[in-house]
């Protein structure tokens, strides 16, 4: 084992040493090693730089790459050989104590930006020798015609010392000449290649107008081309070269000679595949990525008239718990084994898999008609998944949920597909997983609606956008008007006035149900001291009180108690004016530490409402120890009563509730009073107040002051 080097510029000098003897038996230069590895210390400093910087300079790495042909790197191998070297020592001799994986990405990019500065400065090299060779050639020409012309030695300097391939033939397409770099190229002898015919050179990859334009050239009619083509080689590999030919005329101008110069571009081009490979697959899987795969969901949704496309879109039910339990590597090992089930999967033409990061996959399927296609591929990935996977001993339960897309092309672009993919997969995982569920245009549009006001509602609030009606609540007995609930609503810029039902939920889930709240106890409490003002010198009988729902997550609020007293105190309201609705679903089961601040506000003289009663089970022994003055009726209980005559035993059930409340001192208040016949069998029955669209809808508090006003003249 050898010792690392005491210092950063040892370590350096270690690396650069390592560097040239890689690289130096595959170089042209007349330098000996110890003089080429001071060559290559200062481009190894740049790369060390490059390395540790604080931000990545691509422009570093494409600089040390177009060095290494200047020092007369020309071969292929020393390419290769340098990104090996910098792939396998760079970030340990040279990244000191920083981050191993970003250092490793680091230097995977540097080799990349290598290897474009090294093929681009290789590329301006060749053009620049072809350039002095087609001129020498030009020059030449009576060279080759009359083997009589004064510069041939010169023009036979370049032709034998270039670095590119170069082979002259005549008109029919004999090769007449070949240079050692061609024959080293082909890997045969000089001899094999002067009796070939360079119309025997046809390979499957061949451009379709390559031929065209060779026929051309020989034809007059073009002076040169230029293509990318490959060649077979005797031992069966493949040798791909950037191909220029040019025509060589005759003193006269006439057509003579074809002149070949070619690039060997072969470990260049894998290069190039093998980094294609790394950016469109997945490192764990082999899967393609989700680059690669919006590629080919741009193709199958843009296909054209007549086509079609299915996508299926998997997540892991309860991935995450084998993370937290095995461990991550036991979660790439199930990822690895998914994959392959999903890759059987897909075999039939048109079909593919990948995966999206994380425990997402995606499988596609494209053709002219791919309903049943997307519907039996789907089962195909579901049955794949029902075969446990063994991992460290364990028999691992694998199950998925997918969302199902399936539609024409050319109708959406590939981000709504993925998206209504998403969200119906989420949709199948809220129905209990382990599932497919079909796109729902309508479900879609519904989560989308609900995304956007789920964003829109934080800033909502700062905006003004909500605002408060209020619904009476009327005695009984004597027809007056006692109060008033307050009912929040939002005027959404895009979709007009929304009812809590729309947006109560959302303010729940994301926290914003506090501040929101706060602001609707704050806005009807000085309200209710509006109206006190107004009618209460008049009226010689109980004051307007003002009926707050309270959030089942505003009961946990720590400031719930301070900032209603805070409030009441601010408006100059007595907590007599407040009643707080809680519905009963909130309070079953409750313990002391949920029902302390509703006891604290009971003692202050703060009414506490319990809503919505009858919907929630609870036991009915439970109302002794809940701090409730008041018992809310549910509108389910008063339907029965719409109809005559009303159904007897919804009278039973709402008689034994009110004599059961009034025993405990409690007062009964109905909703979703609509008719006359209504109001008046719950007043026999003893109800205390009613609300509903009998008496009047929600609506602005000026509409309170009209209904008391009448109330007060009678």
């Amino acid at each position: 084992m050898i010792a690392a080097p005491d210092g950063p510029e040892d370590r350096l000098r270690r690396f650069a040493t390592i560097w040239s003897r890689a690289v130096f038996p595959v170089t042209t230069t007349s330098s000996t090693r110890p003089e080429f590895e001071e060559q290559l210390l200062p481009l190894a400093r740049r790369l060390s730089e490059a390395l540790r910087a604080r931000s990545f300079d691509a422009d570093q790495g494409r600089a040390v790459g177009a060095a290494l042909v200047d020092a007369h790197c020309t071969d292929p191998e020393a390419l290769s050989r340098t990104l090996d070297c910098v792939d396998a020592y760079l970030v340990l001799y040279c990244g000191g104590n920083g981050d191993q994986e970003d250092l490793r990405a680091r230097s995977a990019r540097l080799q990349h930006a290598m290897a474009a500065g090294y093929a681009q400065a290789l590329r301006e090299r060749t053009l620049a020798e072809q350039e002095a060779i087609a001129q020498a050639a030009l020059r030449a020409q009576g060279v080759v015609a009359q083997a009589l012309h004064a510069s041939e030695a010169r023009f036979r300097a370049v032709f034998e010392g270039a670095a590119i391939g170069i082979g002259i033939a005549d008109l029919d397409g004999n090769v007449l000449q070949v240079n050692r770099a061609l024959t080293r190229m082909f890997g045969v002898s000089e001899q094999t290649l002067r009796g070939r015919n360079v119309t025997q050179w046809t390979h499957a990859e061949d451009a379709p107008q390559l031929w065209r334009l060779y026929q051309e050239l020989i034809r007059g009619d073009r002076e040169h081309y230029h293509v990318e083509k490959a060649f077979h080689r005797p031992d069966g590999t493949v040798l791909w070269t950037n191909l220029t030919v040019s025509l060589l005329r005759d003193a006269d101008g006439n057509p003579q000679y074809q002149l070949a110069l070619m690039e060997d571009t072969t470990e260049r081009r894998l290069l190039n595949l093998r980094l294609r490979y790394e950016a469109t697959h997945d490192a764990l899987t082999g899967l393609p990525n989700r680059s690669f795969f919006f590629e080919r969901l741009d193709k199958a949704v843009n296909a054209g008239p007549g086509q079609r496309f299915g996508l299926c879109y998997l997540d892991l039910d309860g991935f995450k718990a084998v993370n937290d339990s095995l461990g991550h590597a036991a979660g790439d090992r199930l990822l690895v084994e998914v994959a392959d089930r999903l890759q059987a999967c897909a075999t039939a033409p048109g079909e593919m898999v990948a995966r999206l990061g994380g425990d997402e996959f995606v499988a596609l399927t494209t053709g002219p008609d791919t309903r049943q296609a997307v519907d039996e591929l789907a089962t195909r990935i579901m049955n794949a998944l029902l075969a446990p996977v063994s991992i460290d001993g364990r028999e691992l339960t694998v199950r998925g949920s997918i969302g199902v897309v399936e539609g024409p092309a050319g109708e959406r672009s590939p981000a709504e597909v993925l998206r209504s993919a998403d969200i119906t997969m989420y949709r199948a995982k809220s129905a209990g997983g382990n599932r497919f569920e079909l796109a729902d245009p309508e479900a879609d549009a519904r989560t989308i609606t609900r995304h956007g006001l789920t964003t829109a509602l934080p800033t909502a609030l700062d905006r003004g956008e909500f605002f408060i009606e209020y619904q009476p609540l009327v005695h009984l007995g004597d027809g007056s008007v006692r109060g008033a609930e307050a009912l929040v609503r939002w005027l959404h810029p895009q979709h007009g006035v929304l009812g809590p039902d729309r947006f109560i939920p959302l303010a729940e889930h994301t926290g914003l149900i506090v501040p929101l709240g706060r602001w609707v106890l704050e806005q009807s409490v000085r309200q209710a001291r509006q109206w006190r003002e107004i009618c209460g010198a008049d009226r010689g009988s109980a004051p307007l009180r003002i009926n707050v729902n309270l959030s089942p997550c505003q009961l946990t609020d720590p400031g719930l108690v301070r900032d209603t007293v805070d409030i009441l105190e601010r408006a100059g309201v007595e907590p007599d004016a407040l009643c707080l609705e809680v519905t009963e679903s909130a309070l079953i089961g409750a313990d002391d530490d949920l029902l302390k601040p509703l006891r604290r506000l009971a003692d202050m003289g703060v009414d506490i409402a319990l809503d919505d009663f009858g919907t929630g089970y609870s036991n009915l022994a439970n109302l002794r120890r809940l701090p409730v003055s008041i018992l809310k009726l549910d509108r389910s209980f008063t339907r029965g009563m719409q109809q005559f005559p009303a159904d007897p035993v919804d009278l039973k059930i709402v008689e034994g509730i009110v004599s059961l409340a009034h025993s405990l001192d409690l007062a009964v208040t109905v909703e979703g009073v609509e008719t006359g016949a209504q109001a008046e069998q719950l007043k026999v029955l003893g109800c205390d107040t009613a609300q509903g669209w009998y008496y009047a809808r929600p609506g602005p508090p000026e509409r309170l002051h009209e209904l008391t006003l009448v109330d007060a003249t009678g």
